[in-house]
């Protein structure tokens, strides 16, 4: 075997999908809020106030067939206390969420935030700021591992379940297992963050 078979998976190689799965799964198990109307978005809106950094991440209902597209079903932003799911099938993108989003003074942490922002962007006009790749700066400290998934057993020695994830998003009201997968994944994006920014300090 070579040194880099047997290396620090996720450093010296990619974490393999089997050491992946026998890592502990851990959900976010903190209080969620559903937005789906004006009074919760500016309560919402009140409540991240402040924050300068989330978790960031969109769900799209799943498209089966060629041509087959749908808009974000969801925009998930994860605090240190709270994780905020806004149904935008309800609210679209009001102004209050694309001032947030294109805030160069509050950081939102995610994975493939490129796609999410061009398809946000679909919804509304915004001059997306502050975004944080955690792609990106694994790639850049090193590590072999690219997507949430993987940097999350890598960097915190846990993995993320994948039950709810190809279920219909675009649903009007989400099941308990939905909305604990979408809080789970924004809260991850901003624990990554966290570890990303200890490791290079």
């Amino acid at each position: 075997m070579t040194h880099s078979e047997t290396g620090r998976p996720g450093f010296d190689r990619p974490m393999r999908k089997e050491e992946i799965n026998n890592c502990p799964i851990r959900r976010w198990t903190g209080p969620v809020s559903v937005i789906r109307s004006k009074d919760e978005l500016e309560t919402a809106m009140e409540k991240l106030s402040g924050h300068t950094l989330l978790g960031f991440d969109t769900e799209t209902r799943p498209a089966y067939t060629k041509g087959e597209s749908y808009p974000p079903s969801l925009l998930q932003l994860a605090s240190e206390q709270e994780v905020f799911i806004f149904q935008l099938k309800h609210l679209g993108l009001t102004g209050p969420l694309r001032d947030l989003l294109a805030d160069p003074k509050v950081t939102k942490a995610g994975v493939s935030l490129k796609y999410d922002i061009s398809e946000l962007k679909k919804l509304a006009h915004f001059k997306a700021a502050g975004f944080a790749d955690l792609g990106e700066i694994a790639k850049k400290a090193g590590i072999k591992n690219h997507g949430l998934r993987g940097l999350a057993a890598v960097l915190l020695g846990f993995r993320i379940g994948k039950g709810a994830q190809t279920s219909n998003w675009a649903k009007d009201v989400l099941t308990p297992q939905q909305i604990q997968y979408a809080a789970t994944d924004a809260w991850v994006g901003r624990k990554l963050h966290l570890a990303l920014e200890s490791k290079s300090a």
